[in-house]
């Protein structure tokens, strides 16, 4: 069995602590779509882009609940647009890129560009 037709991927990590994550042939890009039209969960996967790498869920500030960023991190890696694995205590958060790029040429990038651009016209984010 392949990566792209492998079933949903649970990663096991210190404590026992499962996360699901769609393979890659499940990712849809109604979900994708879905994920990437909320303010904060936007937010989250630019600052992951401009880091190109893995960040802790503490790293983000967002002006919202703990368990109001916790949902926006839940959809975005039941979405497949990044991948959540246990180190230690920390939750780290990493783009599934290679994934999106896969399934959707330019798709992530398309949308980051524009992002940046809006923050550019209309400000910092509400």
């Amino acid at each position: 069995m392949t990566a792209a037709s492998a079933p949903a991927t649970s990663t096991a990590e210190a404590g026992g602590r499962v996360l699901d994550h769609p393979a890659r042939d499940e990712i849809r890009i109604e979900g994708v779509l879905h994920a990437l039209s909320d303010p904060m969960r936007l937010r989250i996967v630019r600052e992951l882009a401009a880091a190109d790498a893995e960040l802790t869920c503490s790293c983000f500030e967002l002006p919202v609940s703990k368990s109001t960023s916790t949902h926006h991190f839940r959809v975005l890696r039941e979405s497949g647009i990044v991948r959540q694995i246990y180190r230690g205590t920390a939750k780290m958060n990493g783009l599934r890129r290679d994934d999106l790029d896969a399934l959707f040429p330019g798709l992530l990038d398309s949308v980051l560009d524009a992002a940046n651009r809006q923050l550019r016209r209309v400000g910092e984010d509400r």
